[in-house]
């Protein structure tokens, strides 16, 4: 796995300074943001839309169990479920592994997001098995056993969320091969890759897709491949260039779509909108040098190529769940 970006990898690495020296392979069309600037929310929602997505992933972690180093993200959630609104999109969230994770916890954080967000009309759901239900991303998975994942996620767990209010379609993180028994066993309802490196983990691997999903399907469990347009992430962790994948004018996330749509997924990720860390962002990136430093960028195409990219990929998936629904 990639290390974490902690306290301890700051002291290695000497500390960026914004506007123009930041922490990014690219630079943002909209310089350095935050996103809890409702115009910089208004103008995400805007390119989302425009991309043809229509639910955003936000990454989260339930007020005050934030991992050190981490921003609080709860604080906000109302501002993007409000934006979203506004631009007729939906919402999900993309629970990172916060302090103190068990099957209890798990219960009281469901319960928390749905408390507090579960009536907002931006809250995502979807129909599953005949139930509209909210859907989880649950990252990390792997890091708690089966045995406490089953507190919360089976019909006879001890804090079971099934059959309730809080129910909802459960994802946990496909890394390694084994983690598909890990998964079955703590009774998830399915999982996805995350990782938009091809080779770098098992379930990031293209080539692996197909197996994924016929041992998924064996196991009932719902398989979302995540996609993303390349990698690189020198710029915080310089000792993990072997991880760069080469976006190579969109070349890379198309061979990432179409071993994606060679699966016949009903659902599909996108890693990621605005992972700026990690290059794996769609939004709109524009040329910038910093002293002897030339960012990378999205030349010779335009700023909005992936985001135009990502729209066309959509369009082609709707297409393929709409003509399986015919066949079915």
């Amino acid at each position: 796995m990639l290390p974490n970006w902690k306290v301890k990898y700051e002291r290695v690495q000497p500390p960026h300074k914004p506007p123009d020296d930041i922490g990014s392979n690219f630079y943002p069309k909209l310089g350095p943001y935050s996103s809890s600037d409702p115009k910089v929310l208004n103008k995400h929602m805007e390119q989302i839309k425009y991309s043809g997505a229509g639910v955003l992933a936000v990454s989260w972690y339930p007020p005050n169990l934030e991992l050190e180093n981490e921003e609080p993200v709860d604080n906000i959630m109302l501002k993007i479920l409000d934006s979203a609104q506004n631009k007729s999109l939906q919402v999900t969230f993309h629970i990172e592994p916060f302090k103190n994770r068990s099957g209890e916890n798990i219960v009281k954080v469901i319960k928390y997001i749905i408390d507090t967000y579960g009536s907002h009309k931006a809250f995502y759901r979807t129909l599953y098995n005949g139930k509209l239900l909210p859907l989880y991303y649950l990252y990390d998975s792997y890091q708690i056993s089966s045995f406490e994942w089953s507190k919360a996620l089976s019909h006879e767990g001890q804090f079971s969320l099934r059959n309730s209010k809080y129910d909802g379609i459960f994802l946990g993180l496909l890394a390694r091969q084994d983690h598909m028994n890990h998964l079955a066993a703590s009774n998830f309802d399915g999982f996805y890759t995350y990782f938009a490196i091809d080779g770098f983990e098992y379930g990031s691997t293209f080539r692996n897709w197909a197996l994924i999903s016929a041992e998924a399907k064996k196991l009932k469990l719902i398989f979302i491949p995540s996609i993303g347009p390349g990698y690189v992430d020198t710029r915080i962790r310089p000792w993990n260039d072997r991880n760069t994948r080469k976006r190579s004018n969109g070349q890379y996330y198309r061979a990432a779509f179409l071993a994606a749509l060679e699966v016949k997924p009903k659902f599909l990720s996108i890693t990621s909108f605005n992972e700026w860390h990690e290059g794996t962002q769609i939004e709109p990136a524009v040329p910038k040098t910093f002293g002897n430093y030339r960012y990378e960028d999205y030349l010779p195409r335009s700023e909005d190529f992936y985001l135009r990219l990502t729209q066309s990929f959509v369009k082609e998936f709707i297409q393929q769940l709409n003509n399986s629904r015919q066949i079915g």
